[in-house]
C-alpha cells in the first residue's frame, strides 16, 4: 500500500496566540510557515527520492529535494496549494517508479 503523503505543517502562533490570524492580515501564507516544517517536507521528498532512485547519493537527493521544495514554495499561492502540489508530485513519482518496476 502506498504511503499517504499527508504533510503535517503547523503555522507559527502570532502575538495574539491565535494560529492563522496573521495570515489574513499579511496576505502571505509563507510568513507563518515554520522553518522546521519546510525541513520536514524536504526530508519526506528526500525519502521518496531514495525509494525511486536507490542508487543515487544522499547529497544529490537532498539537493534535488531542496530545489523542488523551494520551487513549489515560491509558486504556491496558499499553504494548501503548497501541500497539494508536493503531495501530488510525490505520489506521481512513486506510481511511475512502481509501474516501471512491475513491467
Amino acid at each position: 500500500m502506498k504511503e499517504l503523503y499527508l504533510l503535517d505543517l503547523r503555522f507559527k502562533d502570532n502575538a495574539s496566540g491565535a494560529v492563522g490570524d496573521a495570515i489574513l492580515e499579511s496576505g502571505d501564507w509563507r510568513v507563518q510557515l515554520r522553518a522546521d516544517s519546510q525541513q520536514r517536507v524536504v526530508n519526506k521528498i528526500t525519502d521518496t527520492l531514495k525509494r525511486c532512485l536507490p542508487f543515487s547519493r544522499h547529497e544529490e537527493l537532498q539537493y534535488m529535494a531542496v530545489l523542488f521544495e523551494e520551487k513549489i514554495y515560491n509558486i504556491a499561492t496558499s499553504h494548501s496549494e503548497y501541500l497539494r502540489k508536493i503531495s501530488l508530485k510525490m505520489l506521481l513519482m512513486e506510481a511511475r517508479y512502481d509501474s516501471e518496476n512491475t513491467s
